[in-house]
């Protein structure tokens, strides 16, 4: 692995670093595309010599691949989370592109074994011992990583745990974090729960029935409300209108049904 020493402002840099993976989660939780991710700007580019493992930017990475590995499987989602992740830190340093290669070779190595978990985070926490905050900050991002499929584990739950108390994390902000993190999904767990029930409504169809039976209804609602069709027949433009509405509200409720079915 290559070599580096740190030799820049630690302190507005690590802030930097915790910034990005947060704004990141922001937008991959809202669902924006990732040809839309708008990335914080660095201006002044960081120097880093020395051994990366055993930087702030290294360890985060090692904590980072112990929570995503807890449950045995990476989504594809904790997976995209985590591609962007190892961009916006290395885009902190000058030689960002060996750095984000780098930070690739620290996390395939540290998810691997837990059996250091106890010693990366002890590290970490010398290193940030007089900013909790800091500290509290990174604690919410790995939380993130672990509620990020819609679950939160045993042994995710167990990790975390164990990452706090060496990060010296007070357990009533640890618990705290939880608890909001639960919160929103069982909140977005209910949204969805009714958005998938309007499709169905949508399309005059039951959860019940399969997707050829589904697409039948579909096709006939899109023959109902094509725009093209009603304008061959000479209706107004205010039908028109009001069927190119609701002929994407059609393709919304069939895409979300096909997703679901699938």
């Amino acid at each position: 692995m290559p070599k580096f020493r740190f030799t820049c402002k630690g302190e507005k840099m690590t802030y930097i670093i915790i910034a990005v993976v947060i704004v990141v989660f922001y937008l991959l939780t809202k669902n924006y595309q990732t040809e839309a991710y708008q990335h914080i700007n660095v201006d002044v580019k960081q120097t880093l010599k020395g051994d990366l493992a055993e930087h702030e930017a290294g360890l985060l990475v090692s904590l980072m691949a112990k929570v995503a590995k807890a449950d045995g499987r990476v989504c594809e989602l904790e997976a995209e989370l985590l591609k962007h992740t190892f961009s916006d830190i290395a885009r902190v340093f000058e030689n960002s592109e060996s750095i984000r290669e780098a930070l690739k070779v620290i996390y395939e190595k540290e998810m691997q074994s837990f059996d250091n978990t106890l010693i990366v985070s002890q590290k970490y926490l010398k290193l940030t011992q007089n900013d909790y905050t800091k500290r509290l900050k990174v604690m919410e991002y790995l939380l993130n990583l672990a509620f990020i499929d819609n679950s939160f584990s045993q042994a995710e739950l167990m990790i975390t745990e164990d990452i706090a108390g060496a990060l010296m994390i007070k357990r009533a902000d640890f618990e705290k974090l939880i608890a909001a993190f639960e919160q929103f999904y069982a909140n977005k767990a209910s949204k969805a729960q009714m958005g998938i029930k309007n499709a169905y409504d949508v399309l005059g169809a039951d959860p019940s029935e399969d997707m050829e039976s589904i697409k039948k209804k579909y096709r006939a609602l899109v023959k109902e409300y094509h725009p093209d069709i009603l304008m061959g027949q000479g209706k107004d433009q205010s039908i028109i209108d009001a069927a190119t509405t609701k002929l994407q509200e059609i393709n919304e409720a069939y895409e979300m049904i096909k997703k679901e079915k699938n």
